[in-house]
């Protein structure tokens, strides 16, 4: 039987096909979002010429500079134009500096993607390692604690969990630094140190809902009946849970860690932020205060781009791991 077919009913699907269906509604949400951030950004409040220029500048050298920029052209024009450009790898000039986007978008996303790596090899294995104790000691009171720190821990917001680390291992214990710069130069024993509490905040910000999470896939599934009867014939709970329970439980579980590391993505703009930290998040940010508007686009796109990617990595793993999602309703 091919892997790429799942049998059942009548109206089921090639598994390609259906991945590919994913992936066309992924692009089709990508060229929606766009349009969105275009009209958004075209709605926001001022002139680009203007906020370069100064309140003092002469409406002839603000209409000069709006023709330089090709901000007098139609909205519809500069859409297409910007959209073609960037399909083409050619994330356009900064208003600012009058540079090349490009290289700069790619050393920014190189670091939000390094801090977001960090974050996650320390978090997905303790949401694990938390969602199965809890599992284990399922209604006793390690389970009840458990589920106190990771509830207090998802309703944090992270700029109030950056600050109060900061407070804690900068401001009081003098252990880390609060502000997290980094540079290319720079040895992976500082880099590692200077990232510290901002992956500490993100860490916090994932890790409630990852092991919650886990915790609920592997109750559900050491509740079938064929868990009774694996203790019937003397297996111990933690070999059941760990042997039989885990391994049924894994589709759900490495679908929420997917979705979680996506909106990882999107949590980076505020951290990095708290922290002044070099990523994609921080250039955006001051993109905006600079209206920047080629910079903010391509920003918002690229991290718009990351999240729907990984939201299909995760619709693809749910059609891996139950085939009753692939059948035809």
């Amino acid at each position: 039987m091919s892997l790429f077919y799942a049998p059942g009913i009548k109206g089921h699907f090639p598994l390609l096909k259906l991945i590919g269906l994913r992936l066309l509604a992924g692009l089709a949400m990508l060229l929606v979002v766009s349009m969105l951030i275009f009209i958004g950004i075209q709605l926001l409040p001022g002139n680009a010429a203007t906020a370069i220029l100064g309140q003092t500048a002469t409406p002839q050298a603000v209409a000069a500079l709006n023709q330089q920029l090709g901000l007098d052209q139609p909205a519809l024009s500069r859409y297409i134009a910007w959209l073609t450009g960037v399909l083409q790898g050619d994330f356009g000039q900064s208003f600012t500096s009058r540079e090349a986007i490009a290289p700069v978008l790619l050393d920014r996303l190189a670091n939000t993607l390094s801090l977001a790596f960090f974050t996650a090899i320390v978090a997905v294995p303790l949401a694990l390692v938390i969602g199965f104790i809890s599992a284990r000691y399922h209604g006793s009171w390690i389970d009840r604690l458990l589920n106190l720190f990771t509830r207090a821990a998802v309703s944090l917001p992270e700029f109030f969990s950056g600050y109060l680390l900061i407070l804690i291992f900068s401001i009081t214990l003098f252990w880390l630094p609060s502000n997290s710069s980094i540079s290319d130069d720079m040895p992976l024993g500082d880099r590692l140190q200077a990232v510290a509490l901002p992956c500490m905040t993100l860490i916090l910000a994932i890790l409630g809902h990852m092991s919650n999470m886990t915790r609920a896939a592997l109750v559900s599934a050491q509740n079938a009946a064929w868990v009774d009867t694996a203790l019937m014939k003397g297996l111990s709970p933690s070999a059941i849970l760990f042997r039989h329970v885990l391994p049924n439980a894994w589709g759900p579980i490495i679908n929420v860690i997917v979705l979680n590391l996506a909106w990882l993505m999107v949590g980076v703009v505020i951290v990095e932020n708290v922290f002044v930290y070099p990523g994609l998040g921080q250039y955006m940010v001051d993109s905006i205060s600079k209206r920047d508007v080629p910079v903010i686009q391509d920003c918002a796109l690229l991290l718009a781009g990351i999240y729907i990617l990984l939201n299909l990595l995760a619709d693809v793993v749910a059609l891996l791991a139950n085939p009753r999602l692939r059948h035809g309703r």
